[in-house]
């Protein structure tokens, strides 16, 4: 493995070299990634980076990962499964002086001392091809195939339906409903001067999500896509005072279908699909 492009200046003072958080797994290695990037951008670019070392096969290999990477400023940050894997990753660490952090462990421990229940010990389980997999594809699937409106009978055959002006992010929050949550998401698009489908008011309310947003980030948001479309810079789709009353018309539609209101105005696609899945279960 090149460990060129993760290297550091070793004649650099220890405080201005970059910390090289290395993710180790002995699965695909996203569990340790996404913990690490979590934590990084709490912190200002240039302080630390994220090398990814997925699917460890072997003591030997893990052993031989961690006297490579000793002699830079560097943290592993590791997912773990196997016991002797973990072993051994702390034993070559100390041993070499490489701090370590354990993502994994703490909570397999916990979690088995409260259930009583032995860990199964096998990597990689997080992403089996069991009965939740293959509903989750489906939703994905139902997602694309009822996506825009296109076929309002996939109305009827949700889990959830959101509804709301061109660029609210309904596609986005479907998809991601979909594949994280395993949720049959469509998605009906509110467009000032046609009524919504007949077929959205006959659903139960509590099914129906309308999303709304702020105006001016509306605004923000259809100027830069017509930009990017070629649209002419003074259409209505752009148009402030145009964005503000399909804003209230929505809004009015939204008070007919007696239907929950989430404001997705800088809000990233996770926080407004959580904010939706944890609605749908109350």
């Amino acid at each position: 493995m090149d460990r060129q492009t993760a290297a550091v200046d070793n004649k650099l003072p220890v405080g201005e070299r970059e910390l090289i958080i290395f993710t180790l797994s002995d699965s695909s290695g996203e569990t340790a990634a996404s913990v690490a990037q979590a934590a990084l951008v709490q912190f200002p670019p240039g302080h630390a980076s994220i090398y990814r070392l997925p699917q460890a096969r072997s003591c030997q290999q893990i052993a031989g990962l961690v006297r490579e990477i000793a002699s830079g400023r560097s943290l592993i940050a590791y997912t773990l499964v196997l016991p002797e894997y973990r072993e051994t990753l702390e034993e070559e660490a100390r041993l070499n002086g490489v701090p370590t952090i354990d993502l994994l462990g703490p909570i397999i421990s916990k979690v088995s001392q409260l259930t009583d229940a032995k860990p199964l010990s096998q990597p990689g389980r997080l992403h089996l091809l069991d009965e939740t997999y293959f509903r989750r594809m489906e939703a994905v699937n139902f997602a694309v195939r009822f996506d825009d409106g296109k076929n309002p009978e996939g109305i009827g055959q949700s889990d959830v339906i959101l509804t709301g002006l061109s660029r609210t992010s309904k596609t986005p929050n479907c998809m991601y409903l979909a594949q994280h949550y395993g949720l049959k998401a469509a998605n009906v698009p509110i467009v000032p001067g046609v009524d919504p489908p007949l077929a959205l008011f006959t659903v139960p309310a509590r099914k129906i999500i309308g999303l709304t947003i702020d105006p001016h980030l509306l605004h923000n948001l259809r100027t830069t896509r017509a930009q990017i479309i070629g649209m002419p810079p003074n259409s209505e789709y752009a148009d402030l005072d145009e964005i503000k009353s399909e804003v209230q018309y929505a809004k009015r539609i939204f008070r007919e279908l007696k239907c929950q209101m989430i404001d997705v105005s800088a809000k990233a696609i996770e926080e407004t699909s959580s904010e939706i899945f944890l609605y749908l279960r109350h």
